[in-house]
């Protein structure tokens, strides 16, 4: 049997705190994500490449496939020059391209004012775009909306730089 200490006030506050947090909060994997909605080529393998890394992240993803994509693109605010190869819809955002899911997840937890995010091009590495062998590229995540563009993170393949 171990010594027999009193306990303050401040400490046993202090301590159901913590418990109470601990106990109260879901780990960010349990947590339930918003639907996304991806719209993609029906021919286009990387996108589904993309879908993988969304859902395995905890993302329910509903896949619409069609070949007029850059009429939403247009109807979404998609700027020409951070246009990718997909687009999704999340959470009152666009997203556009190879963006990684941990920025996402940030981005609906943030909220900044915008109207959401890009990977312009398809970078090798971004997911959905590993490639064996092949060093990856080190690119942004483009914050656009009304007020402009801004680089929202930066990384190198699926690891933030």
């Amino acid at each position: 049997m171990g010594p027999n200490l009193p306990i303050s006030r401040r400490a046993l506050l202090a301590g159901l705190a913590t418990s109470t947090l601990v106990m109260t909060r879901t780990p960010l994997a349990a947590e339930t994500l918003q639907k996304m909605v991806v719209t993609k080529d029906p021919n286009c393998g990387c996108c589904t490449g993309w879908v993988k890394h969304v859902r395995a992240a905890g993302f329910d993803v509903e896949v619409v496939e069609s070949s007029e994509i850059n009429r939403l693109k247009i109807r979404l605010g998609v700027p020409e020059a951070l246009a990718s190869c997909h687009t999704a819809e999340i959470g009152g955002y666009v997203i556009e391209g190879h963006v990684p899911p941990a920025v996402i997840k940030r981005l609906l937890a943030e909220k900044p004012d915008g109207r959401g995010l890009a990977v312009p091009g398809m970078p090798v590495g971004s997911p959905g775009m590993e490639v064996e062998g092949v060093e990856p590229d080190t690119y942004e995540v483009v914050l656009f909306g009304p007020s402009g563009q801004r680089t929202y993170a930066r990384y190198t393949g699926g690891r933030e730089a």
